[in-house]
């Protein structure tokens, strides 16, 4: 937090600042939730009790004036009161929501104290008050765009204002969250509703790499990737991003960058409208991907077949990532295995179904790279080790992507470096 307060007080810019849960708090919290809904009201109080001490540590090295000491303090009893008040109602869905809350509300509150001590005169403005979401979960841009403004107008228009990412408010006024990319798709879509200047996503790398630093020793920061860029490498594994995060700024044409709070000097990555230039870009990598194919000689050829599978999926709400067909199957790939075995009975009808679990997608972005004969030469070139099980190509001039089993991903991703970058 002393880290960011810099960050947000380099310049005079008017800024909204999006702030996180601190780190483990919110999985702390899903495990408050989980013991409640199992009736384990003495293992959540041991849980309580656990995230009450780290807080009450964390504030003593945040600030130091007794009457900033004196602000957390309250903040923080206030927060785990309710906490503690929760042990003696009956747990519901709505209840955990309110549960999960707490993070966001307790670390923006807390950065507040912070910076009133540093002389920083900062407005926090709840996220309850102005983010919401429908009844199909879909956050509600217009809305959000006239309460938000409603609520900068009411404290000037300037300055620093600070904000919870990741909760809202649900069709039923009740406390929610956004589920999908947390903090980073607030941010987003804040930017979108005021049309930011830009939208700066904080965390602790250098931007978007060209490739898995986890898995391969030598990569490097993208300067620049388009919005249809960032959204395939989001949407198939870049961790830095979740894929809803893009569409906001990119719906908006509002510029978004990836910096690193470690290293605020590094260039980090911009993602704009436009590509700076063909080519790949990076590499990225999905794990736990479920892959089933249906094959049917009787009805693959039959009028509406491919609709009436499509339909199985839309009527579980599960989508649908990779896709490919022969004259006899068709192969499609999910990552979502909730409502699988409900899927599996519906798909019986249409022919044999088959299933192989823990494969995984690695994906090969950039512009026009479907379109360019040398990179797909030098693609095939380097994974003939591989056994490939799909092949998606063509459905995106930006994108490329293969199927192989979970056991490969890692060679995988180390041969293309390799082969694509020249870097081992």
């Amino acid at each position: 937090m002393h880290a960011v307060a810099s960050l947000i007080t380099a310049d005079q810019d008017p800024k909204i600042v999006v702030l996180s849960a601190l780190s483990g708090t919110t999985n702390a919290l899903v495990e408050i939730g989980q013991s409640l809904s199992e009736g384990k009201k003495e293992q959540a109080k041991l849980q309580i009790d656990k995230l009450e001490a780290h807080y009450r540590t964390f504030c003593n090295d945040l600030v130091k004036s007794p009457a900033a000491q004196d602000a957390a303090k309250a903040i923080v009893d206030e927060h785990f009161e309710f906490l503690n008040i929760i042990l003696k109602i009956s747990f519901n869905e709505a209840l955990n929501k309110d549960i999960l809350a707490q993070g966001e509300l307790l670390s923006t509150k807390l950065f507040c104290a912070y910076l009133e001590e540093t002389g920083v005169d900062a407005k926090l403005i709840p996220a309850l008050d102005f983010m919401s979401i429908d009844e199909y979960e879909e956050p509600e841009i217009p809305r959000i765009k006239t309460k938000l403004s409603a609520l900068l107008e009411k404290h000037g228009g300037k300055g620093v204002f600070v904000t919870q990412g990741y909760i809202c408010r649900n069709a039923r006024g009740e406390v929610d969250n956004l589920k999908r990319g947390g903090s980073d798709y607030s941010a987003s879509l804040i930017g979108a509703a005021i049309q930011a200047k830009e939208v700066q996503i904080w965390t602790d790398i250098d931007g978007m790499h060209n490739n898995d630093p986890r898995v391969v020793k030598k990569t490097f920061p993208i300067d620049q990737l388009s919005f249809d860029e960032a959204a395939e490498l989001a949407y198939f594994g870049a961790k830095i991003l979740h894929p809803a995060s893009i569409w906001p700024a990119q719906h908006f044409n509002i510029p978004v960058k990836l910096l690193n709070t470690m290293q605020p000097e590094a260039k980090g990555t911009i993602i704009t409208e436009l590509p700076s230039g063909d080519g790949v870009k990076a590499i990225a990598a999905k794990d736990g991907i479920i892959a089933i194919k249906i094959k049917s000689s009787r009805m693959l050829l039959a009028y509406g077949f491919l609709r009436k599978i499509f339909e199985v999926f839309e009527k579980y709400r599960t989508p649908i990532d990779m896709i490919t067909t022969s004259e006899v199957a068709v192969s499609i790939t999910i990552d979502n295995q909730t409502h699988l075995d409900q899927i599996l009975k519906e798909l019986q009808p249409f022919g044999t179904v088959e299933l192989d679990h823990h494969q995984a997608i690695v994906s090969i972005v950039g512009n026009e790279v479907a379109a360019t004969p040398s990179i797909l030469k030098k693609l095939f070139d380097c994974l003939n080790e591989v056994p490939l099980r799909m092949i998606s190509y063509g459905g995106s001039r930006h994108n490329i992507s293969i199927l192989v089993g979970g056991q490969h991903k890692d060679k995988t991703l180390q041969l293309l470096n390799k082969g694509l970058f020249n870097l081992e």
